[in-house]
Formats: C-alpha cells, structure tokens, sequence
C-alpha cells in the first residue's frame, strides 16, 4: 500500500478539491435569469456565490447579494405561467446542475439531490422533516434600482424546500401582468438552527408573467407575525388571531439594516405555518381576495374624512394582533332642500306651543 507524503497529500486534495469545488456548503436557485447567475468566489474580494450565506451584512451587501452589477442577459428571463408551478433548480453549486457548463468545472450532476456526495446536514436539514420552506417573491417593478424590500410580495411557498433539486413554486391562478420591462423576483431561504449557522439566503431574478388571465392588484404585503404553534418556545398552540392574513412581505433577518423581523438567534422565523405561510400558491395576496388587505391600505381622497387616532404604536392592531375595522363611515352630503318637512309631525309640534303657551 503506497502512504502518500504530507506534501503529496495537499497536492492530491487540493486537486480533487479543483474537480468538485463548494461540493458541501449551501444552496441556491440557479436559472440564467438571476443576478450573479456567473458570479465565483474570486468576482469579490469576500465568498459572494449565489450560494454564500447572508449574516450580519449591511443593506448593500444583503439586498440582491450584492449581485445588482451582475445582471442577466435582457433575454433571460424567467417565465411565470399563472395557475402552474414554477420549477426552480437549487443546489450547492451550479456543476449540480442543467446549467454546468458555465461552471468551469465538470457535470457534478445527481438526479434531484441538490447536493450530490453530501450529507442532508450540508444543505442545513437533518431529514426531510426538519426542511423550514422557501418562498418566491415578486415586486411588480422593472428598475432593479427602485426596488425596496417592502415592495416583494411573497407569492408561492415550498415547505419541504431545499430538499430537491427541483423544487416546484406553485403560481397563483390571478396573477396580474408585470409593467412593461418586466418584474423581478427573489428567492428567500431560511433553514433550521439545529444544522449550522443561522443565516438567510435571497437570490434575485428577472421574471415575467406569462399569458394573465387576470388583472386583479397584489395589495400591499404587510409583514408577517409568529403565530403558529412554537413548542421550542414554549408555545405549543397557535394563535390565529396573531397571523397576518393577506399579502406578506419576505422575511429579512439577521443583517445589520433593514430587518423586519427580530427574533433571536435560535429562534429563526421561517415560511411555513409559523408565520402563517401556506403551502403552495398564496391565492390571499391580492386586493380583492382578502378583507385583510385593504383594512390598511385605505388613502385619505377628496371628499374623504378620517376621524382622530387615539392611542400609543403600542396600541395598534398590528402590535397587539388584532384586526378592527378602520374604514370610515360613510357620509351623505345634502342641502335643505332633499329634506320635506312631516305634516304629522308639524302638528305635533303646534300643539305642544300651544300647551307651552298656555301654562305660561
């Protein structure tokens, strides 16, 4: 049996480590349509794959990682079909998938693992079970740059997400059709604190809605409370009333700006029921689909009277989890002369002055 030398040994790792690179780390959606779609871990001066983790970063460095300067090819875009799912490739690195060739390196492809050679705690599950969801998000926008995190709306979840390599986004049935120029969209991961570090993953692309059938608005995403049941934390029901109904905004946590939410590092918030993400399409985004979405959404217009607010922020529903009714009354507008006096009425009024007029 030849013992190879220490020497001999680096040279034979650091070759095999040439031919599979990244084979175990994380996970990202790989489509030509992405920003950074041929971004390596040389492109930055830090690891700024499509498949590095976000933790701790400032805005700039988090928002579309960083990949606003690697945009896709103006033909690359990916085609949402309403009604249908959208199948998505997530692996490790992009040799694991139908996309190698533009790797550099050489076809590392295994069936539907995103992760082929690696165990599950690679990509951040023990099993199948301990898979938190993913989400694709959509901003009805064609200017990258005027993109802020709360114009994402969360519209199709995948509970048992990153499991496969082909992971399936169902499309709602209503979406409406993107402005001229396009939409965009993102991809949002959050995996479980019992296989590694704590971090999100987002991956932005360009997308399209292909042949709507309908033209009914996403309303405002709001953003999304803890509300189902918690049993690490001591919760072990949920609280419905808590949820936020409608359409939701992504998930931004653990950055150094522009978080929305704050939970604590071992307790991630994740799309699934614990945030009130269903499985599949989110056929409740839109405006005319959910009372809840346009409870807050209501503009003061001409003619229009809001009555005084009276309370703390503390006091608001989307603090307490509560939902009240805060369209206004509405007003009739007249002149005296849509009013006609009541003969009996009149009658009535002329005795009592006479009553009034005698006992005076």
């Amino acid at each position: 049996m030849t013992i190879l030398q220490p020497a001999r040994q680096v040279s034979w790792l650091l070759c095999l480590s040439s031919l599979f690179p990244f084979v175990l780390g994380h996970a990202a959606i790989w489509h030509p349509s992405m920003y950074g779609f041929n971004v390596t871990d040389t492109t930055f001066p830090y690891d700024n794959r499509p498949v590095a983790p976000l933790y701790n970063m400032p805005f700039k460095q988090w928002w579309f990682h960083n990949h606003l300067d690697y945009p896709p090819h103006p033909s690359d875009t990916y085609q949402l079909e309403p009604g249908r799912p959208a199948t998505l490739e997530i692996a490790c690195n992009k040799q694991s998938t139908s996309y190698y060739a533009s790797s550099g390196f050489g076809n590392h492809q295994g069936g539907d693992s995103p992760c082929p050679g690696s165990p599950p705690k690679q990509y951040h599950a023990l099993n199948i079970s301990d898979t938190k969801g993913c989400a694709l998000a959509i901003a009805y926008k064609s200017d990258v740059r005027d993109i802020a995190p709360e114009d994402f709306a969360v519209f199709s979840i995948n509970h048992t997400c990153v499991w496969h390599r082909f992971t399936e986004f169902q499309v709602p049935a209503k979406m409406p059709p993107c402005p001229l120029g396009g939409c965009h969209c993102a991809f949002f991961w959050i995996h479980s604190p019992d296989a590694g570090n704590e971090q999100m993953y987002m991956n932005g692309f360009k997308c399209t809605v292909a042949n709507p059938v309908s033209v009914a608005q996403i309303a405002k995403p709001r953003v999304a409370r803890r509300c189902g049941a918690d049993p690490q934390n001591g919760k072990p029901h949920a609280d419905p009333a808590n949820c936020t109904n409608g359409a939701k905004q992504p998930l931004y946590w653990l950055q150094k700006e522009r978080n929305n939410m704050f939970e604590g590092y071992y307790s991630p918030p994740y799309y699934n029921d614990l945030y009130n993400f269903k499985d599949g399409a989110q056929n409740d985004i839109f405006e005319d689909s959910n009372p809840a979405n346009t409870k807050d959404n209501l503009v003061p217009r001409d003619g229009m009277t809001f009555g005084p607010v009276i309370g703390t922020e503390a006091d608001a529903p989307e603090a307490q989890g509560r939902q009240q009714n805060t369209t206004p009354t509405a007003v009739s507008e007249f002149t005296n002369a849509d009013v006609s006096p009541d003969p009996v009425i009149g009658v009535l009024l002329g005795l009592v002055i006479v009553a009034v007029v005698g006992l005076w």
